[in-house]
């Protein structure tokens, strides 16, 4: 005897083995269905939200299966709605065609047999075997969308739109039939103002992942080789962890600075120092302990090799972690800013080991005018990041001009570390102080 259809949530979490003994044990009819339903085989960030949403925007790395989401989107409504009339929007008129229609995983692609969509290709046009229809729009021609009425819509890749705030605005302007319209966007992030001024709407729910979660169904090897090229970095984290890499007016560290820093190995180091930024305070809610590893090399240039900084420590945790850190990686000095109670940075510095060579530096400029001299050592190419640290990265990228700090949490403590580091390695070594010794 047959065993009956299980529950679609308790299926989509087995792996594809059990899923396949599963349909073993089912009635025929029943394993046709299963496999014709999405429900079965989408990870949950891949199906839509709850709640009463307009938009849906799904900001996901590179192979993360943001088309066959969207297409599976576009599916369901279209079988359920014979009167939905769906608009298709991409960036080009050959990328709809390409990827959302005739692609693998797009509509026609995924549609199960017997309910496959007709499609018109001279018309722009699909059309389901109940009525419902789909057609194609194009963000190079935004005017396009002046006229035509809607009731649902999926836009491609709406960060990488040549028109993109005006063919969004006219094709929400004809989002107008229906009970109730709605947007399904699926991108890869780019810090564009379309995108920007989408994210944080009450009227848009985001959801995202990674190129990684979709690991079952990309080619063997593909996440390993894509992780050593790219992790960490600024490509990596939008391309394949999904995330929005934001580049604020007037950076000291514009993003494609620290890029092209980048390295994977380094020579022979003749120096090695740690900059540390010691926290005011103690505990969840105080600011990091900044503590950067930083050497020269014998090639004369400065190597970022390490951000050991820790958060949320009393005194004796963030010292540990300076010790641990300066043994690691054979320090011969330790350079900690005194500002907040000087003496006693010290003291529990040397408590972590008597033998620690701390140097203690106070600031007299502000954090902003301390790193655009450090900053022009990067500009001339005397700096190399080994890797890459994408925390100390967006703090670095957070740096203005004007003083304005615009990067992630209260205060940029990793950053002033490594401003520390190399100005001690790079700046005071030419006869340009940048500190005064207390």
């Amino acid at each position: 005897m047959k065993a009956e259809a299980p529950d679609a949530a308790a299926v989509a979490a087995l792996d594809d083995a059990d899923r396949a003994a599963l349909i073993g044990v089912l009635a025929e009819e029943d394993a046709i269905a299963m496999l014709a339903d999405w429900r079965f085989w989408a990870r949950p960030s891949q199906l839509p939200p709850p709640g009463d949403w307009r938009i849906w925007l799904v900001m996901a790395g590179r192979g993360f299966g943001k088309t066959r989401a969207g297409a599976e989107w576009v599916r369901g409504i279209a079988e359920a709605d014979p009167q939905a009339r769906i608009a298709l929007v991409g960036a080009t008129t050959a990328d709809v065609r390409r990827v959302m229609i005739e692609g693998e995983s797009g509509l026609l692609g995924i549609a199960p047999a017997g309910w496959r969509p007709r499609w018109e290709p001279s018309l722009g046009r699909l059309r389901w075997p109940n009525g419902a229809e789909a057609r194609l729009f194009s963000a190079s021609e935004p005017e396009a969308l002046r006229g035509p009425q809607h009731s649902h819509a999926w836009c491609d890749e709406i960060a990488k739109w040549a028109n993109g705030q005006e063919t969004w605005d006219n094709l929400m302007l004809g989002l107008r039939l229906g009970s109730l319209p709605r947007v399904m966007a699926t991108t890869t992030p780019r810090p564009v103002p379309l995108l920007r001024g989408l994210i944080g709407r009450d009227d848009v729910v985001v959801t995202g992942g990674r190129t990684r979660d979709n690991r079952q169904h990309l080619p063997p090897g593909f996440i390993a080789a894509v992780t050593a090229d790219y992790a960490g970095t600024r490509l990596g984290r939008q391309e394949l962890d999904g995330e929005l890499i934001e580049e604020i007016e007037g950076a000291i560290w514009p993003r494609a600075l620290i890029e092209r820093c980048r390295v994977r190995e380094a020579p022979e180091m003749a120096r090695v120092v740690l900059g540390v930024d010691p926290p005011a305070g103690a505990g969840a809610g105080s600011d990091a302990c900044g503590i950067v590893v930083a050497a020269l090399g014998r090639d004369g240039i400065g190597y970022v090799i390490e951000d050991a900084s820790v958060q949320g420590l009393a005194p004796e945790g963030w010292a540990a972690a300076v010790v641990s850190a300066a043994r690691r990686h054979g320090a011969d000095r330790v350079i900690a800013e005194a500002n907040n109670g000087g003496a006693m940075v010290e003291s529990v510095l040397r408590a972590g080991d008597a033998g620690l060579p701390v140097r203690l530096v106070h600031a007299s400029r502000g954090k902003a005018a301390r790193a655009e001299p450090v900053s022009v050592l990067y500009e001339r190419g005397q700096v190399r990041h080994i890797g890459a640290f994408p925390a100390l990265e967006d703090e670095l990228a957070g740096f203005a001009l004007d003083g304005r700090y615009e990067g992630p949490g209260r205060s940029p403590d990793r950053a002033d570390a490594l401003v520390w580091a190399l100005t001690a390695l790079l700046l005071e070594r030419r006869g340009q102080p940048a500190v005064r010794v207390v």
